[in-house]
């Protein structure tokens, strides 16, 4: 069987190299020259745990190109893990989406399957079908199914290789079997549904986590009202199996490309339907208020960045990835700037891609010692396991005046009392066991 993968991003990409993984031998076709020249060579254009290791160790069933025509003309079965961006209104942008299925129907000669991994709304894969059957050059059978991708940034390999489960949207059964044939060495449940209920399982999934993490959020900035402790109140929702622990933890919001695209473009949908989702909404709304979170604690301590020396730690959405889409660090630096504060900056693998956004007004450093020194005020944006371990007592030690603004509550309280610095994080008692001069 000849596997075509459309679109090396983390979706395409990290499908292709699990493909290949499973034994399976591999087609990756993307239209960007360089990117392609890299990974024949084995180099992963993005950061993602384990996924060039993925890519060297099974480079014998890999083949990426540039000619799709080539590729497409003689394919079993096709998927199309390209982007789905958030258009301005919050739509989804199914451009390049579209653009593979018109190459898709212009190129192949021979009853192909045809599977949408990217995200889209519900209701795309009738579109793309009746594109595609419209479009057909050569007099063969075409099959459309959905096949979405349960991938999270950071564990994205492991959540391909071991999904929890596999979720088949098809109208044919034929489609269905073909797609069990692939996933035949897949240690997971597969779901097999009708199209639109495969669309909607993506979007409600991810828009259900989303809703997760505002509602804990909402509960931290009560809890930081009244005197109660989000660590403690979110331990004991996750006992209750109906609960569960994961996505309870308080911060500053979620970002990167899933959920932030896929709560806005599921509200368009329903309005647009006549159909609002208000939790959804109010999920949206929270986590936009939510990443300014940080801010509005600062003004406790300043009145003003100006002339201040602010030490950043973290610039990526999210620990195990370079990706800053929907990043809180795009919110927040610039209003920093604007404000007239001289800005340090650290991670460990966000860095190159920050400096295409900004890149001048910001010294990025190799250290977080580095960064925080003579500081008058740091900001956590990122629970790197670096930050998490770092020693608390140089925050004290290094910084100007030891104020460290927290919107992972990488620490416990005890350690920052002991540690003699003033720790304000998200939904817990703020600590200030130092004695300073504040602005």
């Amino acid at each position: 069987m000849k596997i075509v993968v459309a679109g090396t991003g983390y979706v395409g990409l990290v499908t292709g190299a699990c493909f290949a993984a499973k034994g399976h031998h591999v087609s990756c076709v993307d239209i960007d020259n360089k990117k392609v020249t890299l990974l024949k060579a084995g180099i992963s254009p993005i950061f993602e745990p384990g996924l060039e290791e993925l890519l060297v160790n099974n480079m014998k069933r890999l083949d990426f190109t540039t000619e799709y025509k080539e590729a497409y003309k003689d394919a079993d079965i096709i998927f199309i893990g390209v982007g789905t961006p958030e258009k301005q209104d919050g739509s989804a942008n199914l451009s390049y989406v579209y653009s593979v299925a018109e190459q898709i129907a212009e190129s192949i000669e021979k009853d192909c399957v045809v599977v949408v991994k990217s995200t889209v709304p519900i209701g795309t894969n009738d579109k793309i079908e009746d594109l595609i059957k419209s479009r057909l050059v050569n007099d063969i059978n075409v099959c459309v199914a959905s096949n979405p991708e349960f991938l999270a940034q950071g564990t994205a390999v492991n959540d391909t290789l071991r999904p929890s489960r596999i979720v088949v949207g098809v109208e044919e059964p034929f489609a269905a079997e073909v797609l069990k044939m692939v996933y035949k060495d897949f240690n997971a449940p597969i779901l097999v549904t009708n199209r639109k209920s495969a669309e909607m399982i993506k979007y409600a999934s991810n828009d259900f986590l989303a809703l997760k993490i505002s509602f804990i959020n909402e509960i931290a900035n009560l809890c930081e009202n009244i005197g109660a402790d989000i660590e403690d109140v979110a331990l004991g929702m996750g006992y209750d199996g109906r609960i569960g622990n994961r996505f309870l933890k308080a911060g500053i919001g979620y970002g990167g490309s899933c959920f932030p695209k896929d709560t806005k473009a599921l509200h368009w949908l329903a309005n647009f339907h006549d159909n609002e989702l208000k939790t959804v909404k109010a999920a949206i709304d929270v986590n936009e208020s939510q990443k300014l979170k940080l801010i509005k604690k600062s003004r406790k301590y300043f009145d003003s960045f100006n002339g201040l020396n602010v030490a950043i730690l973290g610039l990526t959405f999210k620990p195990g990835t370079d990706d800053l889409r929907e990043a809180p660090t795009l919110v927040n630096i610039p209003i920093m700037i604007e404000d007239g504060a001289n800005i340090k900056a650290w991670d460990p693998v966000g860095v190159e891609n920050f400096k295409k956004k900004f890149p001048d007004k910001i010294t990025y450093c190799n250290t977080i010692e580095d960064t925080i020194k003579d500081s008058d005020v740091c900001f956590i944006f990122t629970e790197w396991d670096e930050v998490k371990d770092f020693n608390l007592l140089k925050y004290n030690e290094l910084m100007k005046t030891p104020i460290v603004l927290d919107g992972r509550n990488c620490y416990d309280l005890i350690s920052a009392k002991k540690a003699h610095i003033i720790y304000d994080s998200i939904g817990r008692e703020t600590v200030n066991t130092f004695e300073v001069s504040l602005v």
